[in-house]
Order: C-alpha cells, then structure tokens, then sequence
C-alpha cells in the first residue's frame, strides 16, 4: 500500500477502485502529458525535447487525425481548451501557447510565470499546477486570481500533475505515484483516492514504458478516460467505491 493510502484515515476521504470498461490503442510514442475533450473530439500534447506534439486523436485506432511538432527547444506539458482558446503550457521555457481548436491554427505565444504541468478548467477559469502542492487559478490571460494548496489529511499532496476537472471536483494524476486525487476546488481539501495500480498490466511494459498521466472527461457521453506515457493502451474506465 503506497503512503498516501496508508495514511488517509478520513473517514470523509473516499476510496476507489477501478472498473476498466473498455480499452483503445495508445500511441506509445505519445509522452503524455495533456488529455482531454473538446466537443466529443480526444485532444492530446505529449512531451520530450524534440517529440513533443499537438494531436487531434481518432479514440478508436490511437491515430492522430491532425498532428503539430513542436521545435526542440519545446518540452510541451498541459492542454485544454478555454473560450475558443486551446491552451498549451511548456515545462521549464516560460512560455504557453494558445491555438485554434478546431483548425489547430497558431494563434499567439504568451510568457508564463512558472513551470507548466497540468491545465484544465472549470468553464470560467484556468486551473494549473506545476508540480507543487499547489493549483492555480487564472484567468484566459493567465493573470492569477488566486492559489490553493491541496492536502490530504492535513498535510500537503506533491507532484500534482495532469488535470481534469469533473463533475465539480478536480482530479489530478501524482507524478510516478499509481493514484489519483479527487480535490475540492474551493479549499483543495482531497475528498477521493482512485487507486490505479495494475491499470496497465505488466505483461505490456517495455524499457519506454512511463507512469500513469493523463486523464480525459468526455462531457458529452460522461465517460473518463485514462493512460500514461508511452502506454499501449488508452483505457475507459468507472470508479467504484472500495
């Protein structure tokens, strides 16, 4: 049992399991980084100096249906679209970028103050993290509008990564850890733990295979979807309490 479910005693903490509903070919030269829907459409941005990409993803063949490449100097993070703005953060050059959703068009190129992990929003903000215990919450021009630290039983949760916001509530994947939080937005308390070990079974690890990253929330089918990088599989998945 890792530290974080050991030591979450409570009771107002729930824990999950994972119920795989069905499972899809993931491109396993895909980083992932960023995961997520816009109008019943996959989008995804994976990482890496010199392999990091912009993609329009076909959820049933793994294939991307448009693709942008990022220059070198790019280790692409985070993605979501917010106000007819697709988003996308870098890791460590201070920069984000938005495009156009449905064309994938370059719009503009906008400093950032921190390093980029995840984004995603609430449908009137922006919500990031940079791999801290912290969320930020921005407006479409990334000006703060206020800071959160997430806690799990007090104490503050590291290595918030990737996000989705779903159903009113925050999950965020940990980085190199097999769980997931399930956070309040409005005091970063942590009211679920998803466990998600052996989500990708062993038998399909390779020497490329990396931990879990990426969870999508399908708004017009109400279907969650998660993999991780340079996974196989992409996996629907439901969660059931333990």
């Amino acid at each position: 049992m890792s530290l974080l479910l050991a030591s979450c005693s409570d009771a107002s903490v729930r824990h999950y399991a994972l119920e795989v509903v069905a499972e899809y070919p993931h491109d396993t030269e895909s980083y992932t980084q960023g995961l997520f829907f816009h109008e019943g459409e996959m989008f995804e941005t994976t990482g890496l100096n010199g392999k990091s990409t912009l993609r329009k993803v076909d959820i049933v063949t793994g294939k991307a249906l448009k693709r942008l490449d990022f220059d070198k100097k790019y280790f692409v993070e985070g993605s979501v679209v917010f106000k007819d703005n697709l988003y996308i953060l870098t890791w460590e050059s201070k920069v984000a970028f938005k495009y156009g959703p449905d064309s994938l068009e370059y719009r503009s190129t906008w400093s950032y103050p921190r390093e980029g992990w995840g984004i995603t929003t609430d449908g009137k903000q922006l919500i990031a993290s940079d791999g801290s215990a912290t969320l930020f919450f921005m407006n479409e021009d990334f000006a703060l509008q206020r800071r959160q630290i997430v806690t799990l039983e007090g104490r503050p949760v590291r290595w918030l990564n990737e996000l989705e916001y779903i159903d009113g509530k925050i999950w965020a994947n940990v980085y190199t850890s097999d769980e997931i939080m399930i956070i309040n937005p409005k005091d970063g308390k942590v009211v679920g733990v998803v466990d998600c070990r052996g989500l990708l079974p062993r038998s399909l690890y390779t020497s490329e295979t990396d931990v879990l990253n990426g969870i999508a929330y399908d708004s017009t089918t109400g279907k969650i979807y998660l993999t991780g990088k340079n996974w196989p599989k992409l996996y629907e998945v439901r969660i059931v309490r333990k």
